[in-house]
């Protein structure tokens, strides 16, 4: 069943400082949609926002045209992967798969070298390991969306094309919004890309717009 996540209306400021005033954000099953924008933008003030986090005087959050307020309540219409590694440090691997009722064996297909840690804390494991775990079971849980932010700058080069390989094939039963500073591997893994410029998001075509919007430098 193909589903639909919008955004808009949403009116952010801190003191005096407005940081988002004229969003439209769209995602569906099927497709990954990225967020670019420089440090400050709002990249991750926006994700906070659609989860329910970060409170906002005005916005719109609509799953198939249905108003939600605080999607953190309901972990089947979304999940987020947030910036820090959010896993407490002394559960293991086991009871962390147990917990997403997903499973290991698949996991540690796309991932042989992590066998060996299936009864192991999580917290033993170095912070760009855990990393993975936590995309992993994020991008691969039962939710009808899921947004991960920073999801390539924390893990080994090594990993990165199994990741982007990983939100490939579970957008075919999902939506995925992506935010990442290493904006290469947005625009390879994402169907469309949102730029935040002056706290207004624009939807763009290709890295023409990109540079129009000055995220990318022309060579």
């Amino acid at each position: 069943m193909k589903h639909t996540l919008e955004v808009d209306s949403i009116i952010l400021e801190f003191d005096t400082k407005r940081v988002l005033q004229d969003v439209y954000l769209k995602n569906e099953t099927g497709k990954a949609t990225g967020i670019l924008g420089r440090n400050g933008s709002g990249k991750t003030c926006l994700m906070n926002i659609i989860y329910g986090e970060l409170k906002t005087t005005n916005k719109s959050i609509r799953l198939d045209g249905n108003v939600i307020y605080d999607a953190y309540r309901n972990p089947g219409n979304i999940r987020y992967l947030p910036q820090f590694n959010f896993m407490p440090g002394n559960i293991t691997i086991k009871r962390i798969f147990n917990d997403f009722r997903l499973d290991f064996s698949r996991f540690a297909g796309y991932f042989p070298e992590f066998k060996k840690y299936y009864s192991f804390k999580i917290g033993k494991l170095s912070g760009g390991e855990s990393r993975i775990v936590e995309i992993y079971v994020i991008l691969a849980s039962k939710t009808k969306f899921c947004m991960l932010d920073e999801p390539f700058s924390q893990v080994m080069p090594v990993h990165v094309e199994t990741i982007k390989k990983l939100i490939r094939h579970e957008k075919t039963n999902k939506g995925i919004i992506i935010t990442d500073h290493l904006y290469e591997h947005i625009i390879d893994t994402c169907d469309e890309i949102y730029v935040i410029s002056n706290g207004i998001t624009y939807l763009t075509k290709d890295n023409n717009d990109l540079m129009k919007l000055g995220y990318l430098n022309k060579n």
